[in-house]
């Protein structure tokens, strides 16, 4: 197999391409509608810390919720629920374009929508996620997932670019209306999907499908604790690069806006390349994943003692690169070395952690930004991250009797060697 048809293999798959097809469609409108959103709460309140509320609004179900969402996930089956969440969605982007359309001048109605999408990302999210796997064999699912790490860069960039042209044409109203049209891009390609092609996944049983059945299992599964601790220092500390690029480009580079667009467009080349890396690789084993956190916060730490906007930049483009790898990695590894049955609340506890990093991470990058200066706020980021991925590998090698070398070597299913 050749080297380019290896890195796209998963598009073999009918079904995985009209999934793929579709994810590009919906990521685009869902970050035109994200820009939408950002710009009418801006412009209703003048309040940057109005437009970080909508944020909170967004995440928070997920926090309370995501192990309902991974319970229902691992009961029910995929299609039907990932329609119906899709409707559900749609319908809120038609409300909130009427909302807009109407002219209001409150930001509690917008609120409202926000919450309610976030209800229907904790619910439906891990169905999603589940589905998602069940539409390429399990040894092409790491390529897959790698895959839609760049149709997700690929359709933010395309999703922001669009927003910023036809805001002005159309306004937010009819950029919401556009985001409700792609909802049924999803539905359409899961109704085209050829049943006798999915890779169907266990089900749970109603003895094992509870919520409290799930939090045991990530519990009592000391390499899957080991890996989420690890993922939710490198997503708090080592992945908020929308607060520390603001800060040094408003800081000690002192360029501007038009620095921070910049580094903007080479932090989203760069997710793309981690995008492509992680897709060449054959499989995504815990040794990568160590690696890569440990190479990412090396970069984060000497991130903070570039001179200029440029050398800055250049840094941008390995940490991006290697905190997408990073991501999928954790995801594959997650996913595919936890029982079928698991998979949903599985899904949704990763959900849960980069939701709780975020949530941590943005305010504390911000917070040490403010106090003790971008450039050290990334160096303490950075050391972190470097600690996390040396403890990492230190408590796996407890855990499987190796030594740390060793631990690093790993390859998938080592926990039941």
């Amino acid at each position: 197999m050749s080297s380019t048809s290896s890195t796209f293999r998963a598009l073999r798959h009918h079904n995985y391409r009209l999934w793929a097809g579709a994810d590009l469609v919906s990521v685009t409108g869902t970050w035109m509608q994200v820009l939408g959103v950002n710009w009418l709460i801006l412009t209703l309140t003048g309040s940057a810390t109005s437009v970080g509320l909508s944020l909170v609004m967004q995440a928070l179900p997920t926090l309370l919720l995501g192990m309902w969402g991974g319970a229902l996930a691992d009961r029910l089956p995929g299609r039907p629920v990932v329609i119906a969440a899709q409707l559900a969605q749609a319908a809120l982007a038609a409300v909130l374009a009427a909302i807009t359309l109407s002219g209001t001048t409150s930001v509690l109605p917008i609120y409202a929508v926000a919450l309610a999408g976030g209800v229907v990302n904790a619910l439906g999210g891990p169905a999603l996620g589940r589905f998602a796997a069940e539409v390429v064999p399990p040894a092409d699912l790491p390529n897959a997932m790698a895959l839609g790490s760049i149709l997700n860069s690929a359709g933010r960039i395309l999703g922001m670019s669009l927003a910023g042209a036809l805001l002005p044409v159309i306004g937010e109203g009819g950029v919401f209306v556009a985001n409700a049209a792609t909802f049924f891009a999803v539905i359409a390609a899961v109704l085209a999907m050829r049943s006798r092609e999915f890779h169907k996944l266990a089900a749970a049983g109603r003895d094992s499908g509870s919520v409290l059945d799930g939090l045991r299992y990530v519990l009592r599964t000391p390499w899957l604790l080991v890996v989420l601790a690890l993922w939710f220092v490198s997503g708090s500390v080592g992945r908020n690069y929308q607060v520390t690029m603001a800060a040094m480009s408003a800081g000690p580079l002192a360029s501007g806006a038009g620095g921070y667009g910049l580094l903007s467009t080479v932090f989203a080349v760069g997710t793309v390349l981690g995008g492509f890396l992680a897709a060449t690789r054959t499989q995504l084993t815990l040794r990568l994943l160590l690696v890569l956190a440990f190479a990412t916060g090396l970069a984060q730490a000497l991130s903070g003692l570039m001179p200029s906007l440029w050398t800055f930049a250049a840094m941008m483009v390995p940490i991006a690169a290697g905190a997408v790898a990073l991501d999928t990695t954790v995801s594959a590894r997650a996913q595919l070395d936890s029982p079928d049955e698991m998979r949903g609340r599985v899904i949704a506890a990763l959900s849960i952690v980069s939701s709780a990093a975020g949530a941590l991470g943005g305010p504390l990058l911000g917070g040490l930004s403010d106090t003790l200066g971008p450039r050290v706020a990334l160096e303490i980021g950075g050391v972190a991250c470097l600690s996390a991925a040396l403890l990492a590998a230190v408590a796996l090698a407890r855990l499987s009797g190796r030594t740390v070398r060793q631990a690093i070597r790993l390859r998938p299913g080592w926990e039941n060697a």
